[in-house]
């Protein structure tokens, strides 16, 4: 008997939406018709949508729950669970955490638990505890000081896929107005003087001088010959694209103008933009608005960066807002990252294809996850 029957759905292909059924066995798609069954095992989905697993390529959302109160640590494991059970939940199947090796500010979260994390998320995949099919994405902050020596033992494991090369210095790329990087640190309780902020941007940017560059050039020469794929952050003008592509960057992360965008494009780089972008109508940083480059055709992938319910949310209202088929809009969340991460086993409904489903149905222009299955298995 088939571990798993879903009928009367429609179900969403890479070239349309089909009526039909969709059939599951040892973890894999045996097969996808169109028409409806009555065999005793079927699920009814009474027409809802059937989607595949949504892969999620950068999320944060892991940190909230490290600290969910300003100065409260919580145990990583939990953390982890809680994080996990809230993405699948999210019909997230595939989710590559976002681990930052390094920050600007020397007192940081970010810094305190990296290594903890790391070690739970890993426990957590050997024990079969978790729920979504975890991977890991390394964000280097260049010019972090002690970064060469915090991201070298964590690259040795399989679950290491993405490296991202990040620059949060002030004055360029997510902060090229220095009072965005204020605004930011302001909400983690940081104040500064006039002479103090003045003194912090000086240091920040000398920092970056000494080690940005032959940080990037360490971590290429750490990636190569390794199955990993590069990205870049925040590129902002045509000129830092160009450098990205030459040193063998193939996703460009939230790219902060319509410039940016156009030169990802025109250079073969895969664009991922934030989906609270996309659902709440624009940058909460006054960067470019994803849905202006989906309406141009520069949007490729969707993250739901710091809130896992987004991802499907964004996709969805790029099929409402920006006119785009179904199939192209829940690409930017399957098959596109999918194949920017180099997997080939899953990101479509197809005969041989992990089994990774989502139940999913359109309430007033609000699609609710109804149901999750992991390697055909149920998650949520």
């Amino acid at each position: 008997m088939n571990d798993l029957v879903l009928t009367n759905a429609r179900i969403v292909l890479d070239d349309g939406v089909i009526h039909g059924t969709l059939i599951v066995g040892d973890g894999v798609i045996r097969q996808v018709d169109e028409g409806s069954t009555r065999a005793p095992n079927a699920i009814d989905c009474e027409g809802d949508y059937i989607i595949p697993g949504l892969i999620e390529l950068h999320t944060d959302n892991l940190e909230k729950h490290l600290m969910p109160r300003a100065g409260v640590l919580w145990p990583a494991i939990p953390a982890v669970l809680t994080h996990d059970a809230q993405v699948v939940a999210a019909g997230i199947t595939t989710v590559f955490d976002a681990l930052s090796v390094g920050d600007v500010e020397e007192e940081s979260v970010r810094i305190d638990t990296l290594r903890s994390t790391y070690d739970a998320i890993l426990e957590g995949q050997a024990t079969g505890a978790l729920r979504a099919d975890h991977w890991i994405h390394l964000r280097c902050e260049l010019a972090y000081p002690r970064l060469l020596e915090t991201l070298e033992p964590l690259m040795h494991h399989r679950s290491v896929r993405l490296i991202s090369l990040m620059d949060h210095t002030p004055g360029q790329r997510q902060y090229r107005d220095i009072e965005q990087y204020r605004k930011y640190y302001s909400k983690n309780h940081m104040t500064w003087t006039e002479d103090e902020f003045t003194e912090v941007v000086k240091r920040r940017t000398e920092q970056q001088a000494h080690y940005s560059t032959r940080h990037e050039n360490a971590v290429l020469a750490m990636i190569h010959g390794r199955d990993m794929v590069l990205a870049s952050h925040d590129d902002t003008d045509a000129q830092q694209v160009d450098h990205a592509r030459s040193i063998g960057v193939t996703i460009s992360e939230f790219p902060t103008t319509q410039e940016a965008a156009d030169a990802a494009h025109a250079r073969g780089l895969s664009t991922v933009m934030g989906a609270p972008n996309v659902v709440r109508g624009g940058s909460h940083s006054g960067n470019v608005a994803a849905l202006e480059l989906a309406r141009t055709d520069r949007l490729d992938m969707l993250s739901s960066d710091y809130v896992p319910a987004s991802l499907l949310h964004g996709a969805f209202m790029l099929h409402q807002h920006a006119g785009w088929s179904m199939p192209k809009a829940m690409a930017t969340v399957s098959r596109n990252p999918a194949k920017a991460l180099g997997f080939d086993d899953r990101g479509a409904l197809k005969a041989g294809m992990r089994a990774d489903v989502v139940r999913m149905r359109d309430v007033g222009g609000l699609p609710i996850v109804r149901n999750v299955w992991v390697k055909g298995q149920w998650a949520f």
